[in-house]
């Protein structure tokens, strides 16, 4: 059996000497074996342990409780890695929240733009409208996707969200160029692909959502009058042309 000495052991599991001389004499993890002159010395079984009182730690336990878990004689080795890997994916997911929150913010401080207010959002509305479009899309998609779609255009700022509205009007300008064509049209579908891409910065659009949106586009008389105003008929072309994107197998449907 391989043994690890107590300086072999700190180095590996990069805690001190010292406190591996504490944990032997508090009871918590105590070497496989001493040797005649007193030496310690730890197997598989001990560098185990350790990793349990570390991550345990590591979740704030104290040492008290942490003797309590693992030394019970019902404690399960997999049962408490399991555990372990919960919590901390836990806080993983908690960091990686905090970790996003202060790259929007240095961002911002980087950039000095300032987030997008709702009125240079909705900028050409009026505020019932601006109502009435936030309730839909609510009762369509839900309120989280709503303040997710906002935030990431306010943190676009003014220039970037200016920016992003030219290159759909460019897409939209190049589909209504293309509308001669068979909606099945290599370049048709090129450009289908952009919209698809352009959509894709608000939310995750599916085949579903796109098929949908594409009916959207015809029998909602707001959004037909949108594409209406690049080219007549914009609006049905552009729903024949997003039912052969995805017959062709373009995006993944909602599974």
């Amino acid at each position: 059996m391989t043994e690890y000495s107590v300086q072999q052991l700190s180095a590996f599991a990069g805690v001190s000497v010292r406190t591996l001389h504490y944990y032997d004499q508090v009871g918590l993890l105590k070497p496989a074996r001493r040797s005649e002159k007193g030496y310690r010395y730890y197997g598989k079984e001990e560098m185990l342990k350790l990793q349990q009182i570390l991550f345990y730690r590591e979740l704030d336990f104290p040492l008290k409780e942490i003797g309590k878990i693992i030394n019970d004689p019902r404690f399960n080795l997999l049962e408490g890695l399991e555990f372990h890997k919960a919590e901390l994916e836990k806080r993983a997911a908690r960091y990686q929240a905090l970790l996003t929150t202060l790259e929007k913010t240095i961002v911002e401080l980087k950039t000095k733009k300032k987030m997008m207010t709702e009125e240079e959002m909705y900028k050409g509305f009026t505020k019932e409208e601006v109502k009435t479009m936030r309730r839909e899309v609510v009762e369509r998609w839900g309120e989280e996707e709503l303040l997710a779609v906002e935030e990431r255009i306010r943190l676009l700022g003014k220039e970037g969200w200016e920016d992003h509205q030219q290159k759909g009007d460019e897409i939209n300008q190049l589909l209504a160029e293309l509308s001669t064509l068979d909606p099945g049209d290599e370049r048709v579908q090129q450009a289908v692909a952009l919209h698809h891409r352009h959509l894709n910065f608000y939310y995750e659009v599916d085949e579903e959502r796109y098929r949908g949106l594409g009916k959207m586009y015809v029998e909602d008389q707001r959004f037909n009058d949108y594409y209406e105003k690049y080219r007549q008929g914009l609006a049905n072309f552009l729903q024949k042309a997003i039912n052969v994107f995805c017959d062709n197998g373009m995006i993944a449907s909602k599974q």
